[in-house]
């Protein structure tokens, strides 16, 4: 597992360091003490993606020199979840992973199930990450994970970005990596199978209640009918495509955002007005989020209406956008602003 080398590195990078001239590190410690072994976490819901991921972990892991270890999160939604969440630690511990660690979490409202979910999952993960030190977590999304979430994010219109997808790695430091983005679904299950590996497959995952469930169960299905086969792998390969693209334009974006503002720091819209569509309000995003406006509840439409000030001036009041941010053209200049 290749993406397992780079956290290696750079968990042992500040910690490797040689010793100064007069044979102590700079921290003060045993010059020929061995820096800690590396800790890389695999988060496990029981399913057979997570599952065979925690395999690979477990078998990669000794000969890359690194601790391998997995937390599972309970998220109380369904009854008996919490012995669920054990029976799969303990599947993990027989792997030989440790430390391996059942979480239980509470599952508020905000954004919907699904968003509420998963923002108490990566909360816990983050959590577990801090407490025993880890260097990665590694997360066992698929190929058709990727393709279902670009075709979300194309459903939502919110531009470029979202049809990007999963990053290969992501989170603060690069925390979370998703090794198997280039595998599908299947191959995951056959893996389980060939190593007679149980695994639990969430009812949540077949409910037409949830988004993704509808769009894996039948959208997919109804595309690649209509299209024929190859349509998960054409999704994946746009969202790298995207990603790319996105990258490219945030760099430039970040590059034109200080030659637009003047001493005061506001906004010249005169300048503003000049760059192309796609930076200007790249950098109308970062303004407001740097204002205090919830990147998470930050929506094209906001953005396009702030956009508006610049480009469709006449006369209009201010903006309020999320969290109590205020957007507000004043004479030739935009001023983002808590309101």
């Amino acid at each position: 597992m290749e993406a397992l080398r780079e956290p290696t590195r750079e968990a042992r990078g500040p910690q490797a360091r040689p010793a100064d001239p007069e044979g102590a590190t700079a921290a003060g410690t045993d010059p020929h003490e061995r820096p800690p072994t590396p800790l890389v976490l695999v988060a496990c819901s029981g399913g057979a993606d997570s599952m065979a991921l925690a395999s690979a972990l477990a078998f990669e892991a000794p000969k890359l020199g690194i601790r391998a270890g997995a937390v599972t999160v309970d998220h109380g939604l369904q009854s008996g979840s919490d012995l669920r969440a054990d029976e799969v630690a303990q599947r993990l511990r027989e792997l030989g992973l440790d430390p391996v660690e059942a979480v239980a979490v509470t599952v508020g409202r905000d954004g919907g199930p699904e968003a509420a979910a998963r923002d108490a999952r990566y909360a816990a993960l983050d959590a577990a990450a801090e407490r025993h030190g880890a260097a990665a977590i590694l997360l066992g999304h698929t190929r058709d994970d990727q393709a279902e979430t670009v075709l979300l994010g194309l459903a939502r219109g919110s531009g470029i970005r979202s049809l990007s997808g999963m990053a290969a790695v992501s989170g603060a430091g690069g925390r979370y990596r998703r090794p198997f983005l280039h595998l599908d679904r299947q191959t995951a299950r056959k893996a389980c199978m060939v190593q007679s590996l149980p695994v639990w497959d969430d009812p949540h995952n077949a409910d037409p209640a949830y988004t993704r469930s509808r769009l894996r169960h039948e959208g997919l299905p109804a595309l690649e009918k209509a299209l024929g086969k190859g349509v998960v792998e054409a999704l994946a390969r746009t969202a790298q495509l995207s990603r790319d693209d996105a990258d490219a334009l945030d760099a430039w974006a970040g590059q034109a955002a200080a030659s637009v503002r003047d001493a005061a720091g506001g906004l010249e819209c005169a300048k503003l007005s000049g760059l192309p569509p796609a930076v200007r309000r790249r950098v109308l995003r970062r303004a407001a989020i740097d204002a205090g406006a919830p990147a998470g509840s930050l929506f094209a439409r906001h953005i396009e209406e702030v956009d508006r000030l610049v480009t469709g001036w006449h006369g209009q009041g201010a903006i309020n956008l999320p969290g109590r941010v205020v957007a507000q053209r004043q004479g030739g200049r935009l001023v983002i602003r808590q309101g």
